[in-house]
């Protein structure tokens, strides 16, 4: 019998790219890969790289060295790596130019090989060689027409095996499919068909794909270059994930993709998130369901009221801003202005008052003058935001804003972000006071005898939104949903205390909120 081969797998980047590496984890145990936490322990280091902004891009060459260093040290007897892979956006957008620029990759592999992706290391591990990926503009694979979309044979990481399903018809919303054989730990006892999917870690909380790409064309985003025009996975194939993640331990996903407002335009209903919803927070076992990446333009009452209605569906809106001037706006080619953005956030706190609201933001984009600046300056003191991130222009290859002129010194964007991000800074600690002596659902991630009990509310999305530390918490364990009340803030992370009883659920909120 032939050596047992082991994998490791680096992730860099956003959810959407975890959810593609547990994808590949999936194809790999399939095929008999043993997987492994520690690439010094791995023959293959897989990175998953990213490639959206240059630090990014820096974060991901750092990985791909760090990981060649291991196979030094294999020549030691340090380690067992005896070969280093780039996959994900920093290896679809370069290919080529990546392999020449970093010739201590062993392999640089695009999306079209997820699919053979172990033939695609173990051809690499005997020592043959694989043609680097050769970049292309994938939003010309697909049909114009977002109705076209979902009979095409096109490799969309996280979606899943679509080669069988891609021509069929959709099914109804909650079917199932039948069992079939696989590996053991990648299929459940029962219920519907595993996904092609493999658990990394052990953590409550999960990502689903819920789309691939965009059929936004902002001016800084160089995104749907390469992640291609916008798909939507069946509900059928979301829901079967869901369930099987749930048999996992999952206690909370987070729905992902470029533009989750778009979903099911290419299905025929540009509604169906909100029919897919409810039956999300159906699924036994699950506690919470939250959405992410939002376009505000494209925010429909409808979506609102059931983000803020729906039991187990966090009230939580990841609203993609970038700015609130109109004319930055529009050179974007973005919609909205700070009125307009204030107006949508009156309108979802008319619904829930308590709802948690992010975004993201560029400063020092082309053209940008001191009088934008101001009205990005209102729109963040009146929009009172849990959550900022922010975000100095560069520019990205391939974008129509690397080709505009009146581009600002690098010293004064470098004075305008550390402005904005002071301010950003205070304006969330402020948010975060103001939920003094609010009751939250806070899920348990993680315990130990330093830290003791942390986890998050529904306003806070994992890693991004600040965290709720649970003090005086016995005998609680990661994946339980408690109640507490907050009694304290560092920034703007929550200090909460468990209250009596300490289940969460809707009934429990309810009696606690009546009292």
């Amino acid at each position: 019998m032939p050596e047992r081969r082991t994998v490791a797998l680096v992730t860099l980047g956003c959810a959407r790219n975890e959810v593609d590496s547990e994808e590949l984890a999936g194809r790999l145990a399939a095929d008999g890969w043993e997987l492994v936490q520690d690439a010094s322990d791995a023959d293959v280091a897989v990175v998953n790289t990213c490639g959206f902004v240059e630090a990014a891009k820096k974060d991901s060459v750092d990985a791909l060295l760090e990981a060649n260093d291991l196979k030094a040290a294999a020549a030691e007897g340090g380690a067992r790596t005896q070969a280093v892979v780039a996959v994900g956006c920093m290896a679809e957008r370069y290919g080529k130019e990546l392999a020449e620029a970093l010739p201590e990759a062993d392999g640089v592999l695009g999306f079209d090989d997820y699919a053979d992706i172990s033939d695609r290391l173990r051809t690499i591990l005997s020592g043959g060689i694989h043609a680097s990926h050769t970049p292309r503009d994938r939003r010309k694979l697909l049909p114009i027409t977002p109705a076209e979309r979902q009979s095409a044979s096109v490799a969309l990481p996280g979606h899943g095996d679509r080669s069988a399903t891609a021509a069929t018809a959709m099914p109804e919303l909650g079917a199932t499919e039948a069992p079939e054989d696989l590996p053991e730990g990648l299929a459940p006892a029962s219920g519907p068909r595993a996904p092609l999917r493999r658990r990394l870690d052990s953590s409550p909380v999960a990502s689903v794909k819920l789309a691939s790409g965009c059929d936004r064309r902002c001016s800084f985003c160089a995104i749907p270059s390469f992640r291609g025009s916008f798909v939507s996975r069946r509900p059928s194939d979301v829901l079967n994930e869901t369930r099987w993640l749930a048999e996992q331990g999952v206690k909370e996903i987070m729905l992902v993709s470029e533009n989750n407002t778009s979903y099911g335009k290419d299905l025929g209903d540009i509604r169906l998130l909100e029919t897919l919803l409810p039956e999300l927070a159906a699924v036994d076992g699950l506690e919470r369901i939250r959405v992410s990446y939002l376009q505000p333009a494209e925010m429909r009452p409808g979506l609102i009221d059931v983000l803020t209605s729906t039991p187990k569906v966090a009230p939580y809106f990841d609203l993609s801003f970038q700015h609130s001037a109109p004319g930055v706006l529009r050179s974007m080619r973005r919609f909205g202005d700070t009125d307009r953005f204030l107006e949508l956030l009156d309108r979802i706190r008319a619904k829930a008052p308590e709802a948690g609201v992010r975004s993201n933001f560029i400063v020092g984009f082309p053209g940008e003058s001191e009088s934008d600046l101001a009205e990005l300056e209102r729109f963040l003191t009146g929009a009172r935001l849990d959550a900022i991130g922010v975000f100095g222009y560069s520019d990205e290859d391939g974008t129509e804003a690397a080709t505009y002129g009146d581009k600002l010194p690098a010293d004064v964007i470098d004075e305008r972000l550390a402005h904005i991000s002071r301010l950003a800074e205070e304006l969330t600690a402020q948010r975060a006071e103001e939920r003094l002596g609010e009751t939250l659902e806070v899920l348990v991630e993680s315990v130990d005898e330093e830290d003791g009990a942390v986890g998050r509310g529904a306003h806070q999305a994992p890693e991004t939104d600040g965290q709720t530390v649970l003090t005086g918490a016995q005998g609680l364990v990661p994946g339980r949903m408690v109640l507490a009340k907050v009694v304290a803030t560092e920034g703007v992370d929550l200090v909460a205390e468990p209250l009596a009883g300490g289940a969460a659920g809707a009934e429990c909120l309810g009696e606690e909120a009546a009292r």
